[in-house]
Parts: C-alpha cells; structure tokens; sequence
C-alpha cells in the first residue's frame, strides 16, 4: 500500500474514532452492565417479606377495564416470572395490580435503575426521542473506524497479535494493547456495528424505499417480520373477552412448551379484538422468541410465530437482536459479552489516550492546547459515565423509597456533568488521579450500601446461594480495586513521569519561545 494511501487511512481510522469514541465508551459501558437485565432488576428491588398473591390475569383485566375504560385501545399484561412475582398491567405508562384482598391499585414503579442504564446504552445519556438516532451515526462511524483499523493493521496481524511491551515506553504499552483488543474481539466488534446501526436506524433507512420503490407498501411487506401481527381495526361490534385462562391454553395448544410472558391486549371489547402473547421457546436456535396471536374475543388463533418457522424476513431481525444483546448461551454468552463490552470501552478510552501522546512534543514542555482539551474532555466523559453508574446503584440504595427514579437519574447526571467540570477545572493528571478515586470510592460502595439497607452480606448471600447478590459484590470489589490502582499509577507518572506531557506533575518552567509557539 502506498504511504499516502495508509496515512489517509490513519487519518479516517484516527478521526472517525475520536468522534465516535465518547458516545460508544458510554454506550459499551453501560451495555455491558445490562446484559444481566433481569438479574440485576433482583437486585434493584428488595425482597418482599409477604409472597405477592397469586391472581388471576382475568381479575386483574376486568378490574383495570371497569375503572378505567380507555385502556381497552391497548393495554399488556406482564405474567409474574422468576425475577418479578407480580402481576402487572400497564397502559399508557401506567401500572396497576390487585393487592392481597382482590382490590386494584395503582402504583409507581420502584425502582428504574436497570432501565436507566439501558438508555444509557442506546442513547448515551442523549435525549431518548432523538439520542438513538445519533447512536445509530455514531455506530456507522464505528463500522468505518474498524475498517480502516482492519486496512491498516491487517499486514501485521499475527506479528502484534500478542505484543504487550511493557516498560518506560508507556505510548507503545497502551499502543499494544489497545490494537490486541481491537484484533482479537474484531469480530464482536463488527456486530455490534452493524446490529446497531440496523436497529437504531432501520426504520430510517427503510424511509426511500418506502415511496420511491414500493409505493408506499413496504411497511406492510415487512410489518411481520417486526412484530407478529399488525394493530387491528375496530369492527364497530361490541363483544366481550374471553377468560385470559382460555386464551392462554389456546396458546399453549398453539406453541407447545412456549413459556409466555406478556400478553398485548388492542381493541378489547370489539368483535376484532387481538391478543398478542410474547414469550419464549426453546428449540436449540439462536432466538427463541415466539408469539401468538388471537382473536380476544372468540379464541380464534390467527398466527404462530415460533422459531422454527420463521420467515426470512423475522429470522434475520430477530437473530440480530438475540446477538446484540447477547440472550443465548446463558451465562457463559453473558460474561463472555461482559468482558468483551469492558474491553470496548477501553478499546475507545485508549483510542483517545494514544491519539493525545501521538500529538506530543518530545522536548518541548508546554504541550498542544488540543492535547490538553482531549485529555480533559476524555476523563470528564468517560470517567464522569463510570462514577455516574455506579452512582445510580448507589441512589437505589440511599435514596427515598417513593422517589427511586428520580434520585437514579439525577445522580448520574449530577455525577457525570460533575466530572466534566472538574476535569476541565483541574490539571490532567490530577484530574485523573482525583476522579480514579472517586469511581473507586463510588463502586466499592455499592455492595456495602446493598448490605446496610438489606441486612444482607455478599458472603452470606453466597452461602445462601444468592449468586446475584454475591456476584455484583465481587465485581464491585475488582473494579475498585482496579480504579484505585489506576488512579496510582496516574499519580506516579505526573510525579516522575516525562515531564513534556499533560499527564505530567512536574515543575519546570518552559523557555519564553515555547510558551509563545503553544499559544
């Protein structure tokens, strides 16, 4: 390849990572917490000292439809599951439930820690209407950093693929991991790439098509592939709903072995009323997402959608979806996906730490002003997401039990914008040495702020066989330590490191001539 050619690859590989690269170190951050969505939603809400009281989804439909007639437009039912006992109807943002003497109720959800963070994921803090939309650019920039890493790398593939050279030369260190990771989880990279960009922008893309070639009709095309039936039309026929228990055993009569979860109720009272029920169905294939829909009213079952057969269309969407969020292969897909998002964030934070030392003046003390912003910017953002993470779980715990959502939303962005200004407000080095700290400080309360409001120790919660609790304690604990080393190491090097660079602590005054030409 020619020098000009690899060298406008360097620059696109360059660029297009420092753009992309804060909002995917939050969105990879924040990602990898949520891959244990259900497991840590156990660990968000306390465990009730009264077993929920078994109702049935039919008392709790009539309930909800005779006080509150408008929720027969649309309107799910959530099935208790091991992970919430409760039975939960929710429309239009609302939830209600029957409590133990058969009386509705309405109530606000507890907690949102485990929802929070996933927004995080697919909006990296960005307003939800639009954030996803800009996630969905900043992964196509992601898609086009890798290939160019991939063009320029590729030629000493094997010769760097287990370099790690550690020693005084801290760039080449942080330049051989950052280009390991990036080689060896490549593949993981690029689906998550292109996943991403497919489900934050698909229905954008799908727009052109829409008028241009299919003459407004393509939505229809493909509406079955993305949900399995369309919203049904009012037949203007009043008629009333069968018992949920009927409907579900013509369900299971349907979908033998489906384990449902959540039933979708439209138009309920009408001729034409539909009911969708989601679950699960495991058939030794990469999604088990299954459905069921029927007529609400007479039990007539009008599609199965199961994973054997699947359209092309469905099998496509949704083994995209079960590979991006990594529900397959139960635990060991899940730490597997959990280590290799971590890595993603480093991949993204080294990315900008290399970028700043390949700007250095060797010799010179007073250093590009853009090496400082880059460094500045490059703590508050992702050091400011991972103390404001650990900050959320923090606010589950500490905060007023009627008030969760609101204390786990604005802890982290407290937290978050607070790292931003400090790191702006403070020297590099000391920046980082400080907000290390504090992310440190910040995780390693979380499992201890579980056990004073709990009563319940990470040690014993493992004797019990508790492996959620016990397993956010462990992880709290090693990322502690982790930071707490960083922020050391840090310190060391502003101390003694080379002085001609940000990251340095020493004072030396510069020549006159250099202050000058860094102006």
């Amino acid at each position: 390849m020619k020098s000009a050619t690899l060298r406008t690859f360097i620059s696109v590989h360059t660029w297009v990572g420092l753009i992309a690269g804060f909002g995917l170190f939050i969105a990879f951050y924040a990602g990898a917490v949520t891959l244990f969505h259900e497991e840590l939603h156990a660990w968000e809400t306390p465990p009730a000292k009264v077993a929920a009281p078994r109702h049935e989804p039919q008392a709790l439909i009539d309930a909800v439809l005779q006080a509150h007639p408008q929720a027969k437009d649309a309107f799910y039912v959530r099935l208790p599951n091991e992970h919430e006992p409760e039975l939960v109807l929710e429309f239009a943002e609302r939830h209600f439930r029957l409590d133990a003497n058969g009386k509705l109720e309405e109530f606000k959800e507890r907690s949102q820690l485990v929802d929070f963070i996933y927004r995080l994921h697919y909006t990296a803090g960005l307003p939800r209407s639009w954030g996803i939309y800009v996630l969905g650019v900043v992964c196509v920039l992601y898609g086009l950093a890798l290939a160019s890493g991939v063009i320029i790398y590729a030629p000493n593939f094997f010769k760097d693929l287990f370099a790690l050279r550690i020693g005084k030369n801290i760039k080449r260190m942080w330049q051989d991991a950052h280009n390991a990771i990036g080689i060896l989880s490549l593949p993981f990279h690029l689906m998550y790439a292109w996943s991403s960009a497919v489900l934050a922008l698909g229905v954008l893309l799908l727009a052109p098509f829409q008028y241009l070639v299919f003459d407004g009709k393509l939505l229809q095309l493909v509406g079955q592939d993305i949900s399995a039936a369309a919203p049904p039309k009012a037949a203007g026929v009043s008629a009333p709903l069968a018992p949920a228990r009927q409907l579900l055993a013509e369900v299971e009569r349907a979908a033998p072995g489906m384990e449902v979860e959540t039933l979708i109720y439209r138009q309920a009272g009408d001729a034409n009323a539909q009911l969708q029920a989601y679950g699960h169905a495991h058939q030794n294939t990469v999604s088990s997402v299954a459905a069921v829909v029927l007529n609400a009213s007479s039990g007539k079952v009008e599609r199965v959608v199961m994973p054997d057969n699947y359209s092309a269309g469905t099998r496509f969407l949704r083994s995209l979806q079960t590979l991006h969020f990594g529900s397959f292969g139960a635990a060991a897909v899940q730490w597997m996906y959990f280590v290799l998002g971590m890595a993603g964030a480093f991949l993204f934070y080294s990315g900008n730490l290399l970028w700043i030392e390949a700007r250095r003046k060797r010799h010179k003390l007073v250093q590009p002003r853009s090496g400082k912003l880059m460094a500045q910017a490059t703590l508050g953002v992702c050091l400011g997401c991972v103390a404001g993470v650990s900050a959320v779980f923090l606010a589950n715990k500490l905060g007023p039990a009627n008030q969760l959502p609101l204390w786990e939303s604005r802890s982290y962005y407290t937290v978050f914008f607070g790292c931003v200004l400090w790191a702006f407000a403070r020297p590099p080095a000391r920046a980082a040495h400080e907000l290390l700290k504090l992310c440190a400080v910040l995780t390693l309360a979380v499992p201890l702020s579980h056990w004073w409001r709990t009563g319940v120790n990470p040690v014993l919660a493992l004797l019990q066989g508790d492996g959620v609790v016990a397993g956010v304690a462990a992880i709290s604990v090693l990322f502690a330590t982790l930071y707490w080393k960083m922020s050391r190491a840090v310190l060391a090097r502003g101390q003694h490191g080379d002085p001609h660079s940000v990251w340095s602590l020493r004072k030396v005054m510069p020549a006159q001539g250099e202050i000058q030409q860094a102006a």
